[in-house]
């Protein structure tokens, strides 16, 4: 019983796995601010473009 409850204790899989949870959400946090940003600046150009175009088609 003592051998099981030591072989318990040392075993590390389940913590290696936890650390790898957590920088895979990390991971997924830092895409998704990039994602956002790179969107939102999208979305203006795109504004820019649209409004300088309607301005020129209309003298």
């Amino acid at each position: 019983m003592k051998s099981l409850v030591s072989r318990f204790l040392k075993n590390e899989s389940g913590a290696t796995a936890i650390e790898y949870g957590l920088i895979a959400a990390l991971i997924a946090v830092v895409i998704i601010f990039a994602v956002t940003s790179v969107g939102t600046e999208l979305t203006t150009t795109f504004n820019t473009i649209q409004s300088k175009l309607a301005a020129a088609n209309n003298p």
